[in-house]
């Protein structure tokens, strides 16, 4: 066995890695201790904990992860190590057990590096709502990596870990991705157990990989699938995912629904870079044997609004748990429980998360309910109804995944509805409980843009296929955002 460089290591992809410790070229723990140095190192505030050394005993090198350390979000609960999704109300807390698609990665040979930062309670575009801080995006640390996942992305875009798995509620993957230049993958909705993911909204949580190409996004993402006995919303997944191989799309239909590509309510539309680069990216499809055709998606513009009315509302609920009393930060009430309770929630909650949780319970109050919460479900139908139309003649829909690139910090803290309107071409998919993909497409005045491809449920085999064709046809190169 040779001994190779740490720079060697880290430039190797995850699937690269994985069949050189298998052949005996490379050694598991010398790997392992490579991307924990940089991680111990991390200068971009991606993570809020990182292992103290390999784990004992090493990965098996025979296993199908072959000992590739996974960075994961601080949203899955981790055995004896801090699980705090973003949120002081969790500081220190020490889950006593796993979430399932953790325990199923470290089954399949991959130890767990560290957990990485993230928009409080996955509440946020940005990974500014931190109560840890803000991460830095490594092409441009003046700019956000996008949220709420955006440690697991900018550890994975920076080399800091080959890498990584997040969650994804209304872009929460796929949007960090984009911005940071990576792949980032939402599955359909319970192809992964939430058993164990600390809840936001349940109906639309999905976790997934992020990692730096497509290849990589398969191979990890094949390990995070299957029925849960745990989690009553899994689903066995149809067949197994086969790492990719197209080099065509010949036979292959994608619609561009013009009504994703208006950019949001207030006017500004997708970035001229933005569309540029999504148009481009649509003929080189085309080039490959790809049909482009434009489609309808009518109730599309609506997503945003029926996402920020049934989201809260779900949040609303399964953030009342954190109370004080079991678990996490506890504030003296002098001996008034329901003291206790407003103020351990003042003082654990962020802003955003606060604001959520009002809107939430707003939504769901007597007389209010079926004009907001009710009316948002039958948007989210409509929604589901015609994906189901757009497919009935396409194979996947195409969108930009973001109609900007990574923006400074702090430039929409202060703007509610700009912020959230980063994620307008997103969260249609979670609302319709299909798959969705983002690959980097190129860049725009120097930042990365993302492509994004939604299909129907439980197409992620043949979607990985088409973004693997066009991966290899744009022939993106991210090296310059390592570190």
């Amino acid at each position: 066995m040779s001994r190779s460089t740490a720079s060697e290591l880290i430039e190797l992809t995850a699937a690269q890695a994985a069949s050189r410790v298998r052949s005996g070229e490379i050694d598991a723990r010398e790997l392992f201790e490579a991307y924990r140095e940089r991680a111990a190192a991390d200068e971009l505030n991606a993570f809020t904990w990182v292992a103290p050394q390999a784990p004992e005993p090493a990965a098996s090198e025979s296993a199908p992860l072959a000992g590739v350390p996974v960075a994961v979000k601080d949203l899955f609960c981790t055995e004896g190590v801090p699980s705090q999704a973003g949120s002081r109300i969790l500081e220190g807390y020490r889950p006593p057990y796993s979430a399932t698609v953790v325990e199923k990665l470290r089954q399949a040979g991959a130890p767990l590096l560290g957990k990485t930062n993230q928009d409080e309670f996955a509440m946020g575009s940005s990974n500014e709502n931190s109560a840890y801080g803000p991460v830095l995006n490594p092409w441009d640390r003046g700019r956000v990596p996008g949220g709420s996942s955006g440690g697991s992305a900018a550890a994975v875009a920076a080399g800091l870990a080959p890498w990584a798995i997040g969650t994804d509620t209304g872009g929460s993957i796929r949007q960090p991705a984009a911005l940071c230049g990576i792949v980032g993958l939402k599955p359909t909705y319970g192809a992964c157990s939430r058993y164990g993911m600390i809840a936001f909204a349940s109906s639309l949580d999905q976790a997934g990989p992020l990692t730096r190409d497509v290849t990589d996004a398969s191979l990890l993402f094949g390990k995070m699938i299957g029925q849960d006995p745990c989690d009553s919303t899994s689903l066995a997944f149809p067949g197994s995912i086969e790492l990719p191989t197209a080099d065509h799309l010949r036979g292959i239909r994608l619609g561009v629904p013009e009504e994703l590509l208006a950019g949001g309510d207030d006017g500004a539309g997708v970035e001229a870079g933005v569309r540029a680069n999504f148009e481009a990216t649509l003929k080189l499809a085309e080039q490959l044997g790809a049909t482009v055709v434009p489609c309808r998606l009518p109730h599309a513009p609506h997503a945003l609004s029926a996402y920020y009315l049934i989201a809260p509302a779900e949040a609303s609920a399964n953030l009342a748990r954190f109370d004080g009393v079991r678990y996490g930060l506890r504030v003296d009430g002098a001996g008034d429980l329901e003291q206790m309770y407003s103020r351990t929630r003042a003082a654990g909650f962020g802003p955003e998360v606060k604001r959520r949780i009002m809107l939430g319970t707003y939504a769901l109050s007597s007389g209010y309910y079926d004009a907001y919460y009710g009316t948002a479900q039958k948007v989210r139908t409509k929604i589901s109804e015609d994906f189901a139309a757009a497919f009935a003649q396409l194979d996947f829909v195409v969108t930009p995944t973001s109609p900007w690139t990574a923006f400074e910090l702090g430039a929409k803290t202060d703007d509610p509805l700009a912020m959230y309107l980063n994620d307008f071409c997103t969260v249609p998919m979670p609302l319709a409980g299909i798959p969705a993909i983002s690959i980097p497409s190129g860049l725009s005045e120097g930042l990365p843009v993302g492509f994004q491809l939604a299909g129907p449920a439980f197409s992620e085999g043949r979607m990985l296929d088409v973004a693997f064709a066009l991966e290899q046809a744009i022939g993106f190169d991210g090296a310059s955002a390592r570190l």
